[in-house]
């Protein structure tokens, strides 16, 4: 996964050493300047706070009602200077809500589904192209794009 899927839950766990809720979002690709990536952060935040927040989490969990919840990024490597400060106004945001927000980086994460290749299209790997191949195996064509960009 990727903060490109908003609508996913990466992975939620027990954390017994502290008692804690970890859910947790993962970014494997590196980070780049753009706003576009401090979004996909954003739409994804919200959908966390909002599993919590809505009670989504408590219904479906009911073992974990009353653990605290703690919100956590893994990411590939350090966020760069425009992500960093996006995420301390989320530290400041969700710790007003008794909430935490703690960054990893986790240098042999998974790579991104999206980002491996399954094929090639005019000798380029799909994923170079920031898409999936629509074909499987060897040979399916960039779903980005009927031709290699």
């Amino acid at each position: 996964m990727s903060l490109r899927h908003s609508n996913v839950i990466d992975a939620l766990a027990h954390d017994p050493a502290t008692d804690d809720v970890v859910m947790t979002m993962v970014e494997p690709r590196p980070w780049d300047e753009s706003d576009a990536r401090v979004f996909e952060l954003q739409e994804k935040m919200n959908s966390y706070l909002s599993f919590v927040l809505d009670g989504e989490l408590n219904e479906q969990l009911p073992q974990l009602v009353g653990k605290r919840v703690r919100l956590q990024l893994d990411c590939l490597q350090p966020p760069n200077q425009k992500v960093a400060h996006f995420i301390e106004i989320i530290q400041r945001q969700v710790a007003l809500l008794g909430l935490e927000f703690a960054v990893r980086v986790v240098s042999d994460l998974p790579p991104d589904e999206e980002e491996t290749c399954c094929g090639e299209h005019d000798g380029q790997c799909c994923g170079e192209h920031g898409g999936p191949c629509c074909g499987e195996g060897d040979g399916g064509a960039c779903c980005c794009s009927e031709e290699a960009p």
